[in-house]
Formats: structure tokens, sequence, C-alpha cells
């Protein structure tokens, strides 16, 4: 079965307010332009799960997002 991700298009960086705007280019960070208060928010989140002390490593964090992406044929 082929699963297929919803598209949201992505904000230009200049249409989001300074305040909400976050220091990563990330597509999976600009389609949260959209609801640009929630960009900080979702960087705070993503630091957390990806670089606070747990049972998994960084690299591992990272691999299980790759194929979770590729299993979903998510383009972000």
């Amino acid at each position: 079965m082929v699963s297929t991700m919803a598209f949201i298009d992505y904000i230009p960086r200049d249409d989001i307010p300074q305040t909400d705007r976050v220091d990563d280019d990330d597509n999976i960070l600009r389609i949260h332009g959209v609801h640009s208060a929630m960009m900080p928010r979702h960087m705070v989140l993503y630091k957390q799960l990806m670089f606070s002390a747990g049972p998994l490593t960084r690299a591992q964090r990272e691999m299980i997002a790759v194929v979770v992406s590729n299993e979903n044929a998510c383009h972000y």
C-alpha cells in the first residue's frame, strides 16, 4: 500500500512575522508558517525530543525520523 502525505504550502520566510521566525529553514518548520506562532513552539519540542537524555542516541532518533518519513513518502 502506498501512503500519500498531505501537502501544505510553504510560507515565504519574509511573510512570517519576525517574532515567530526560528533559526532553521528546514521544510518541516517552514510549513508551520501557516500558523507562525507555532514555529518557535515546534522548535522547542524538536530540541527536547532530539537532544534530551534518553535511551536512544541522537543518531538513532534521526534514523527513526528518516525511516518514518520514507515510509510515509514524506517530501518535507
